[in-house]
């Protein structure tokens, strides 16, 4: 059996000339000839990315960091959703299978990152792990890169909050404690479904819902500020589990809660949609697809600032009215984690230091 994955196509990347396509012709004959033949499925790839810069700088209203680091481009998680699979296509790949087996890796991540903060230019500023694709991805499980990068920045006492939905993260709640310290260090779990079956069909290489609560729980009893994401909301397929989501994670020990809506850009809307195909009825996927449009001014995305998260009209006000209902009944401590730059300390090689 193959490993499961997110996407079942490869839609065509716009950047590119050529674009190789299955003929459904040729599959067909191959099952009617071996009733016992499947596609072959494919493996994952890795590739060394040996770009001298690490730190993305962001200048958008809606999001709550100012910088972001990505050990990893593409994502084995293999969300169906992932507006982040659009990226993959500027690298000369396609935002459906390729985005999830074609995985970019960063080894000299820590090393470029330590550099960039020896800088005397260098501002403390609030940095998001990963901004983009999941940082406890599992071949960071062989790799170490994301550990290598916490490592620097509690070295250096440099902000972060780390977004994954990845049991994986409890193996590093030594250096997010010691972030969490000084007021350096806080971590998003991402639950976007209670339902395990939903949940491993929509991110197949994730941990399951019950592991992301037992991590959120390990990390608020090491002491880490620890929170639960809610992204995305897809109207008519998870909207109904805001409530036992959040009352779950806040059980769980999560301090603060935040959510995004849904949002199908370019060609993730194909992927998505095939996804769709596969797993609900025709009916619920033509209600899916007009909500989100619905919610986003008839489109499947926007890329408004201040709109692309929460998205506008009456159903999206409702589901931001409803989240926010919750958040307080339960107790929740705002939408973001309080980390502080204050604490930033930049020393020469071979500085030692006391510390009483």
């Amino acid at each position: 059996m193959g490993v499961k994955r997110g996407a079942a196509i490869n839609p065509a990347n716009p950047f590119e000339r050529f674009h190789v396509e299955e003929d459904p012709a040729a599959v067909e004959e191959m099952r009617r000839t071996d009733p016992d033949w499947e596609p072959p499925a494919p493996k994952t790839a890795f590739f060394v990315d040996d770009t001298q810069t690490l730190i993305t700088k962001n200048d958008s209203p809606d999001l709550s960091f100012d910088a972001s680091l990505n050990p990893y481009r593409g994502c084995e998680n293999g969300c169906s959703y992932c507006y982040a699979r659009t990226f993959h296509q500027f690298l000369g790949f396609s935002s459906g299978v390729d985005f999830e087996t074609k995985i970019i890796v960063k080894p000299r991540a820590p090393e470029l990152l330590r550099a960039e903060m020896s800088r005397k230019s260098w501002q403390p500023t609030k940095l998001a792990l990963s901004g983009v694709t999941d940082c406890y991805q599992p071949v960071e499980r062989t790799l170490r890169i994301t550990r290598g990068c916490l490592e620097v920045l509690a070295e250096f006492r440099n902000p972060v909050v780390v977004i994954t939905k990845n049991h994986l993260v409890t193996r590093d709640v030594d250096v997010l404690a010691e972030l969490a310290r000084w007021q350096c260090g806080a971590v998003l779990i991402s639950i976007t479904s209670l339902d395990r079956d939903l949940a491993a069909a929509m991110e197949p290489r994730a941990s399951g819902p019950a592991m992301r609560l037992r991590a959120i729980r390990a990390l608020a009893d090491a002491g880490i500020p620890v929170g639960v994401s809610l992204a995305p909301v897809i109207p008519g397929l998870n909207d109904s589990e805001i409530a036992p989501i959040l009352e779950a994670a806040r059980a769980a020990g999560a301090q603060f809660a935040t959510y995004s809506l849904v949002r199908l850009q370019g060609t993730v809307a194909d992927v998505f949609t095939e996804w769709l195909e596969r797993h609900v009825s025709t009916a619920k996927k033509e209600t899916i697809l007009a909500r989100i449009r619905e919610s986003h001014g008839g489109r499947l995305s926007d890329s408004r600032p201040g709109l692309r998260l929460t998205g506008e009209g009456e159903r999206a006000a409702q589901i931001g009215q409803l989240f926010r209902a919750l958040s307080r009944r339960f107790g929740f401590d705002g939408m973001r984690p309080h980390v502080v730059t204050t604490q930033f300390r930049r020393r020469e090689p071979g500085q030692l230091e006391l510390e009483i």
